[in-house]
């Protein structure tokens, strides 16, 4: 690709448009997710073979709860099965898996595949993959005040002392950069609840393209754009 040197350490993706794209072809919902996964696949080789360090993908927001059960049902074994499936080319590939959002809500078996891919992964050393899991960003930024809360009233922090740094510090991506890109598939133009405070810089992209045609190609189309950019950070 042209100004490949350009290439942003980490990338965030709204995995959008799954189930518009199952009724597009007269697919259940639950196909769309299925496909959805093959591009996860081809979007972790797309880093890769670009040098991107941090790829964070959107895979289940606290919203999606909300969903009818049998959606949820069906989304929470596709990802058990994945984990299952991907574990051994994600460690041969370098690939480090971490969590963040919320765990309490999970059955315990989808909590046990989430901390085995963690631990089996623990090496990877090319690339960190970021699932934000039952993850809202607006209950992040809620946590981290409740955590800087207790740590002034216990004495340990003093009020004046609160600075962006210590937010940053109590949220779930503390060890993560911040994105530098954010891409939402489908065409829609919003966060919806991702990463508020850590995209407060990023470059943003909407491809109309729907998740599950989101593969290398599309992946190599979007890291184009970002080259084309002028990051100024507010200044001139």
């Amino acid at each position: 690709m042209g100004n490949s040197e350009r290439i942003p350490t980490h990338i965030a993706i709204i995995m959008d448009g799954n189930g518009r794209w199952a009724k597009s072809l007269g697919k259940e919902r639950y196909e769309g997710h299925i496909e959805g996964v093959n591009s996860v696949r081809e979007c972790i080789k797309a880093a890769r073979r670009n040098g991107v360090r941090y790829l964070t993908l959107y895979a289940f927001s606290t919203e999606n709860w909300g969903r009818p059960i049998e959606e949820v049902d069906a989304l929470m074994e596709l990802f058990c099965k994945s984990v299952i499936a991907e574990t051994p080319e994600l460690v041969a590939q370098g690939v480090r898996v971490v969590m963040i959002g919320r765990r309490d809500r999970f059955s315990e078996r989808v909590c046990s595949h989430l901390q085995q891919i963690e631990q089996d992964t623990a090496a990877g050393d090319k690339l960190t993959l970021v699932l934000a899991f039952d993850y809202s960003s607006r209950d992040e930024i809620t946590t981290a005040v409740r955590s800087i809360a207790q740590r002034v009233a216990s004495g340990e922090v003093k009020v004046e002392d609160i600075c962006e740094q210590t937010v940053s510090e109590n949220l779930y991506t503390a060890a993560i950069p911040d994105p530098d890109f954010i891409i939402r598939t489908s065409g829609e133009c919003r966060l919806s609840n991702f990463l508020l405070w850590q995209s407060s810089y990023a470059e943003m992209y909407f491809p109309e393209v729907m998740w599950p045609d989101f593969k290398q190609e599309e992946f190599d189309k979007a890291l184009e754009v970002y080259a084309s950019r002028e990051r100024r950070y507010g200044k001139l």
